[in-house]
């Protein structure tokens, strides 16, 4: 198995031609003027060389190496025998056999397919003129997917060497030079396409100056050099070797999500005009029947792999082979989607096949179909299009205008060199208008994925689409390649196109990701529509659901009908200069591949190896990651699997992206016994193994990889299968909201929904989403609009106090649009609202109206609003009682609940229709109900200090716990100014999963990183733009605050890790961290280096924090606060009061403030704080009671206060019935005295946080699960 996992450049290599034996007799007929023309040869595979090439006393990792299953192809039996056959007659194959090891391998390769691919042109032909080189290249793909690929050298040679005449018995005839052409074929698992066409390029130097008899060694010595070169791990090195004359370089992928690139990715646009390449890219996507043709066989491959690549992360899932023989042409036949590729001789041909081909001329850059001299398909839609050709403008795509102003070089390697690095930019160039592109295409669709049920509401998604773009995306939804993309985003993945997708985001739309409900067109969604299209002029009777954006944005979108706007080059995408790569030389091969030379080399290669890592210790962690990838790689070629796992286990530490977790634990199963105890005895590997054994006996989990289109029940439905049915089908993610939507629908009758019910509230739903999308109003009506507001519902004609029209409702206010002349009557807005009732009108005998006193205007507003009365009167005071919520709490999600509240009445009054329809709706007036059973008045204090509520846990189905909460400050100036450099937030939530805010403006920045299984327990910012992470199974994830990625673990502790600490007052000390776990290990890391510098076991029952202050360790434990010495030992503790000891108490928090020689401490079923005086023991302690609350949970200082985390006197359970529960506590730690109860929690305070001592932010328990932001005085 291991052999499989090791990363080698060569698989293979193989040379095609024409047997002796038929040279010869192709010589004697010319010679004997039997044929005057030559005749066309069938190629024969003559030699094959595989690694490796070594004596038989090998090591045994490399003798493993040799049985490693290259399944580009199968070998039939038959073809075997007749191969071993041929080649004991002297013809056909001559294997390089080096005992049973390489017989095996050859016999695990199909090579009858081989000649023909080495010439597709039909054949080789012998001839009297030496033509000139050429290379090609294929592209072999088994059953599983895997690809293999090959490079192609052809070159022709003398039939016979140094021979010119012929003794023909009768004397001497003069005899032409005849050339035969022969094929170097090297198979690769990895698309070096570049690289190892400059190895063939130095090869052929030496096949034209040799004998024939000397190429199968001149071939076995360049693939045995070929196998000793290891490929690059992902990232920014690259490797380089020498082949005289050339210096070949070996770059390697970015990360593990994206392939090598290793060819030039402009020709295509060489090829295309931009708008032609736009074609072929939507004919790929939609998964036609595609073939490319050229009179240049090296074309069709690189030109197919850089489409495919433009594509990513979209995986061509279909039949793909880039160059088809002359005998291979009906493949075209296929009745599936494929790509491939011809030689242009053959373009008549394969048109006469069939009418559905799309044929693509790389020579003349056309597209037609098989059928016409079009292409009858939709095209990429316009926006995305129009980004991709405005790209295209910019990029610079010619390498002599580069080098005007150098001077010519001397040096080839030199000059080669500086082409890759032109190349290289170029590519990355590419790459991002690629995947601009496909982002530009696809971004909305992660807002029609329902990821908790895997499903992917496409016709939701379609409606979103503007009509000329939705043949586009019909086609593409269905096709594969957009399956297994939906796969990905549903498993979250982070790959190139999340990231993009991320940082591209505008702040409008970073703050719609805080709210819960998918949104209806704005106002400027409205006037950037209508500028593009001309809309019916027509209001809708009933508006439908939205989740309003209550923040002002006066960003128009480029998108006409899409939530999110385009990507383009000059937006905020990561379009900074190319991170610098480091190239790192190999050694020179051996002269010979003799066991000791084989070993000498990798001698000589582990110590400059570790050169490398002692060079960039301490500089850059990314770099050193890879070296000791590298060596750990050589370490184990060399049986040296203690050193390899040492290498493997130091990237924990550097970079955990790149560790091979395939061959760790096979190369820890594969220790000796000798092997196991030494291991044991070195503290780093007993990890390793510990973990590698703990990772074995975890149950395996299955995946769950399908994606689903939601589908109506056909049965009753109870209310757990409801609330999971209303979950896929998208309408609302609050389980406590669907329940009231489910008591609604069953009012009065048995406790199940109907599925024809359901299907009727599903239909009505949609048709009120629909008409939204539709709705037109005149251009003096929204001008009186801010361009962030949508229109939720509009009434039927009615007759008002203020004449007749219709009553209009958005999120912000209620309007009257007014007959006659199209005119805006604000009627008020809703935090305006003082009294709604339902009374007779004056002007209307015994006729229900609706009245509304507002304190915006002195008069009565009076809607005769006739059946729709009740419903209004309802719609009206929930959307009041959810603004007064709102502005009260501070906490704009309360007014996007109100509006589900009223849509979700809306849609029960139009499925039900009968009289108990508003008895039913009136089940969801929530908010309106919880203000009269609950006082929700917030207190004074509280609402002055209160600044604003944010929502972690707003695409989650409930609530989750808010367990720790971290601030880390921003920049103002920058001078990488890739990185953003705003402030954030970070929360830890349940089961290891980590969101980010900007801190600046309170948006959401990540929602969703997952930070291993476990509950987080501790967070804390180091320098050098880290954040370290414990968690509860014992590991320190650390983050990188500029890239946002994880790729850095501490494995040093055994058990859980309780907290981190750092002295930040001293900067001498800040390099310095410390951490603890709940065993009372306490070790003291360098932040920079990532090593232990000291560790510390302290005994205690629990160790549950540690803080760090002048150098001086404080630990709280279960019962007592222990101060260490600087040696680690105790040199004092300070026990619960006596009153607390016999009721099972603990400390749960504490602060020491040196400054001022105080310890305070609370406990978790205490109401008490205690403050004890660490600079004279005999003080009595002093106790300070704290009102209103049952236990402490955390406290912080800020400035010259205590801010206390509280739990309430009340359980805590069932549902939230808006009752604030729990306080936040301000202490004067001058007047030892609460100064401050805030009450705004409805849960258990379990974090508190400072920002910058401006603000203090507080987390609190699943109930509740909100982040208060409180202002500090």
């Amino acid at each position: 198995m291991a052999a499989c996992l090791l990363p080698a450049l060569l698989e293979a290599c193989v040379v095609v031609g024409a047997s002796v034996d038929k040279l010869q007799e192709i010589y004697q007929d010319i010679v004997s003027d039997e044929t005057s023309e030559p005749r066309l040869l069938d190629p024969e595979v003559l030699h094959v060389v595989a690694a490796p090439f070594v004596t038989r006393t090998q090591p045994e990792t490399l003798k493993r190496r040799v049985k490693r299953r290259r399944p580009f192809l199968r070998k039939k039996q038959d073809r075997l025998s007749s191969a071993a056959e041929a080649s004991s007659q002297g013809g056909g194959v001559q294997e390089e056999r080096d005992g049973d090891e390489n017989s095996s391998t050859l016999k695990d390769m199909d090579l009858v397919a081989l000649p023909q691919f080495c010439f597709p042109g039909g054949g080789l032909q012998v001839t009297s003129e030496q033509k000139r080189e050429q290379f090609h290249f294929l592209v072999f793909t088994d059953i599983f997917g895997n690809k293999t690929y090959g490079v192609v050298l052809q070159y022709d040679r003398p039939v016979l060497d140094g021979a010119s005449s012929h003794q023909n018995g009768t004397g001497t005839s003069k005899i032409p030079n005849l050339f035969s052409p022969y094929c170097v074929c090297i198979l690769s698992k990895h698309p070096y396409f570049s690289a190892l066409k400059d190895c063939l390029s130095c090869l052929l130097i030496e096949l034209r100056s040799c004998r024939l008899s000397d190429v199968k060694e001149k071939v076995k010595d360049f693939a045995a050099k070929l196998s000793l070169v290891p490929i690059p791990p992902p990232g920014h090195l690259h490797l380089m070797f020498s082949l005289s004359p050339l210096t070949i370089t070996l770059p390697s992928r970015l990360d593990n999500n994206q392939p090598v690139i290793d060819l030039d990715l402009h020709l295509p646009f060489l090829c295309f005009r931009p708008q032609t390449l736009l074609q072929v890219l939507s004919c790929l996507l939609q998964e036609q029947q595609l073939v490319f043709f050229s009179s240049d066989f090296s074309k069709l491959t690189l030109i197919s792999e850089s489409l495919l690549i433009f594509l990513k992360p979209l995986c061509w899932q279909h039949p793909y082979v880039p160059v088809l023989a002359r005998g291979m042409l009906d493949f075209v036949m296929a009745p599936t989607a494929f790509l491939m590729g011809c030689h242009l001789s053959h373009f008549d041909e394969v048109a006469a096949e069939t009418s559905d081909l799309i044929l693509v001329n790389l020579d003349d850059g056309s597209v037609r179909s098989s059928s016409s001299d079009t292409v009858d398909l939709p095209d990429i839609p316009p926006v995305a299009a129009d980004c991709f050709t405005q790209g295209c403008q910019s990029l610079q795509m010619h390498f002599d205008l580069d080098q005007c102003c150098r001077g010519s070089g001397t040096d080839i390697n030199e000059q080669r060199d500086q082409r890759r690095a032109w190349q290289r930019r170029l590519n990355d160039d590419i790459q991002r208008l690629a995947l601009e592109l496909i982002v530009n295409l696809f971004r909305d669709v992660i807002y029609h994925l329902n990821y908790e049920h895997r499903v992917f509401h496409s016709e939701e998604f379609l409606k979103t689409r503007q009509p000329t773009e939705k043949p586009f995306y019909k086609k593409v939804l269905e096709t594969q390649i957009f399956h297994s993309f939906l796969k990905d985003r549903l498993n979250k993945k982070a790959d190139p196109f999340t990231r993009m997708e991320l940082h591209t985001r505008s702040e409008t739309q970073k703050k719609k990701m805080t709210l819960e409900i998918p949104r209806r067109p704005t106002m400027q969604e409205i006037q950037a529509r209508r500028a593009s299209s001309v809309t019916e002029n027509r209001l809708s009777r009933r508006l439908g659901t939205s989740l309003p954006n209550l923040q002002e944005d006066l960003t128009i979108g480029c998108r006409k009908n899409s939530i999110l706007t385009r990507t383009g080059m000059s937006d905020t995408a990561p379009k900074s200069a190319a991170k610098l790569v480091k190239v790192f030389g190999l050694p020179d091969f051996p002269a010979s591949l003799s066991l000791h030379s084989v070993q000498s080399y990798y001698g000589e290669l582990l110590h400059q190896l570790g050169k490398a890592i002692t060079s960039v210790q301490n500089e850059d962690s990314a770099l050193l990651a890879r070296f000791y990838y590298l060596r750990g790689f050589i370490n184990m070629l060399c049986s040296r699997r203690l050193d390899a796992l040492s290498d493997f286990q130091n990237l924990y530490k550097t970079d955990t992206a790149i560790l091979p977790a395939q061959l760790v634990p096979w190369l820890v199963a594969s220790l000796h016994r000798d092997e196991q105890q030494q291991a044991q005895k070195r503290p780093d590997l007993r990890r390793l193994l510990v973990k590698v054994k703990m990772d074995n006996e975890k149950p395996l989990i299955q995946t769950n990889d399908h994606v689903r289109k939601f589908e109506l029940p056909r049965h009753h439905l109870h209310e757990d299968a409801f609330v999971r049915c209303v979950q896929e089908c998208g309408i609302v993610k609050d389980v406590a909201t669907m329940r009231r939507l489910f008591e609604a629908l069953t009012d009065g009758q048995i406790k199940q929904v109907d599925p024809e019910l359901f299907r009727v509230f599903y239909t009505f739903w949609k048709e009120m989403e629909a008409e939204a999308r539709d709705v037109h109003l005149p251009s003096e009506v929204i001008e009186h609009l801010d361009s962030s507001e949508c229109v939720y519902k509009v009434s039927a004609r009615v007759k008002t106090s203020h004449g007749v029209g219709k009553l209009a409702m958005t999120q912000k206010r209620l309007f009257l649009l007014t007959d006659g002349p199209p005119s805006f009557l604000e009627i008020t807005k809703f935090r305006d609202i003082q009294e709604v009732k339902v009374t007779s009108a004056p002007f209307l005998i015994r006729i229900p109206s609706l009245r509304i006193h507002t304190c915006s205007r002195p008069e009565v507003f009076e809607a005769n609003l006739k059946t729709e009365t009740e419903l209004w009167n309802l719609v009206i005071k929930e959307m009041w009682a959810g603004r007064k919520i709102a502005d009260q709490h501070k906490d704009p999600q309360y007014m996007t609940q109100a509006l589900t509240n009223v849509l979700l009445m809306d849609a029960v009054m139009g499925c039900l229709q009968t009289q108990r329809s508003i008895s039913a709706a009136a089940k969801l007036a929530y908010f309106d109900q919880l203000k009269h059973e609950v006082p929700m008045m917030v207190p004074r204090i509280t609402a002055e200090t209160l600044k604003h509520k944010i929502n972690p846990s707003v695409d989650l189905a409930e609530p989750q716990t808010v367990h720790v909460l971290l601030y880390t400050p921003g920049q103002l100036t920058c001078k990488d100014s890739q990185w953003e450099m705003n402030p954030k937030l970070w929360v830890a939530l349940s089961g290891g999963r980590i969101v980010v805010f900007d801190a600046a403006s309170w948006s959401l920045l990540q929602d969703c990183i997952q930070v291993g299984e476990s509950q987080v327990t501790c967070m804390m910012g180091v320098v050098h733009n880290q954040v370290w992470i414990g968690s509860q199974d014992s590991v320190i994830y650390i983050f990188d605050t500029n890239t946002m990625t994880c790729n850095k673990q501490l494995t040093e502790h055994r058990s859980e890790v309780t907290a981190l600490s750092v002295d930040t007052k001293h900067e001498h000390n800040s390099q310095y961290a410390y951490s603890c776990s709940s065993d009372g290990t306490i070790l003291q890391w360098n932040s920079s280096g990532l090593t232990v510098k000291r560790q510390f076991l302290l005994t205690c029952d629990r160790l549950s924090s540690v803080q760090v202050h002048d150098g001086v360790l404080w630990c709280c434990c279960t019962g007592c606060i222990v101060e260490l010495k600087k040696s680690g030992t105790p040199q004092r503790r300070i026990a619960l009061p006596e009153d607390l000891q016999s009721m099972s108490n603990s400390f749960s928090c504490f602060i020491v403030i040196p400054e001022r020689g105080q310890l305070w401490t609370g406990c978790a079923d205490s109401a008490d704080l205690f403050l004890w005086h660490i600079n004279n023991h005999k003080h009595p302690f002093k106790r300070i009671s704290l009102p209103g609350i049952s236990g402490i949970t955390c406290m912080i200082q800020v400035k010259n206060q205590i801010w206390v985390g509280c739990r309430g006197r009340h359980g805590v359970g069932g549902q939230c019935d808006g009752q604030l529960r729990s306080q936040v506590l301000v202490v004067d730690l001058d007047s030892f005295t609460v100064t401050k109860e805030l009450q705004a929690h409805s849960d258990s305070i379990q974090t508190l946080c400072s920002a910058e001592d401006r603000y203090v932010l507080s987390g609190s328990a699943r109930q509740d699960g909100r982040i208060a932001i409180w202002r500090v005085e």
